[in-house]
């Protein structure tokens, strides 16, 4: 038993705490291909009318599936992430969730279906005065009435499936940043959401602790079998882990597929952005007037 794979654990506990996706039954819900659990569609999003963030996109994510949102600083990556949460509204089009509009709930029908999602947040965001182990606890005692014993139990199966069970009763600053992205993957995986939203994950780690966390990230979501959205521009990590990416560049999407498919691309900008060069359609500077002008020369 000692000796079982992580996932082993994450296997026997997928769908304990999993409530329905939102008003399945709902009059209002849009059929979606039975694969797809996410679909974006034409979205737009800004704050300001005149300066889009997100402009028409579409997307699509497969249930069991891995998907990155690829591309520079700046590309509004992140954005769609929080219009997924339902934390900003957009100005066009929808996010579909189980063939629900998100953004159509009520305040309680948007709580419930938040339990069905898990965040990872850039650089972990992990409460600073809790233990490692209340930091994976937390989501167990807000969402749930779960007896103290049956919590304790939970969050150290959670804990042993990313390494870090030794680690309980420590806190967040006395583990390494690699650690603490590791405790910060088991809570947000506590509640067996089935989908799984990851900003950034391999920010400022390691090449160890970026590879503990890629493997982490793509055997946890088989053992829930979750659908996961990384948001990363990290191409060598991500492309060995996703099933498929999307890539974008101001607000667009430039390119999309399998990473064979990307990689085989020749559109000037996914080269560039992919093979990390410094000449090509993204200029190393921001639009300005001639330098000689500005400083009277």
């Amino acid at each position: 038993m000692a000796n079982r794979a992580p996932e082993c654990v994450f296997l026997r506990l997928a769908g304990f705490f999993r409530v329905s996706l939102p008003a399945a039954s709902s009059p209002d819900r849009i059929d979606l291909d039975k694969d797809t659990l996410l679909s974006i569609e034409s979205l737009s999003f800004g704050y300001t009318r005149d300066r889009l963030i997100l402009n028409d996109i579409s997307m699509s994510f497969k249930r069991g599936s891995v998907v990155a949102l690829m591309g520079g600083s700046g590309s509004g990556k992140t954005t769609v992430l929080r219009l997924i949460g339902a934390q900003e509204r957009p100005q066009k089009g929808r996010v579909l969730l189980n063939g629900v509009d998100v953004h159509s709930l009520s305040k309680r029908e948007l709580y419930r279906m938040r339990r069905n999602m898990g965040m990872l947040f850039q650089f972990g965001a992990l409460f600073t005065d809790l233990s490692i182990f209340d930091n994976v606890a937390f989501p167990l005692r807000e969402q749930t009435d779960l007896p103290e014993s049956m919590i304790r139990d939970l969050v150290l199966m959670k804990l042993h499936a990313v390494g870090l069970r030794g680690a309980a009763h420590l806190m967040p600053s006395e583990i390494s940043g690699g650690m603490a992205r590791r405790v910060a993957l088991a809570r947000s995986v506590a509640l067996d959401p089935p989908l799984l939203m990851y900003d950034e994950p391999f920010a400022g780690l390691d090449p160890i602790s970026l590879g503990t966390i890629a493997h982490l990230i793509r055997t946890l979501n088989e053992a829930l079998n979750a659908t996961s959205i990384l948001v990363t521009h990290d191409v060598q990590e991500t492309f060995e882990i996703v099933d498929y990416a999307y890539v974008m560049s101001r607000g667009r999407i430039i390119a999309q597929g399998t990473p064979d498919e990307l990689r085989a691309s020749t559109d000037p900008q996914v080269v560039q952005f992919l093979n990390g060069r410094r000449d090509g359609p993204v200029a190393f500077h921001y639009p300005a007037g001639p330098i000689e002008k500005e400083l009277g020369l």
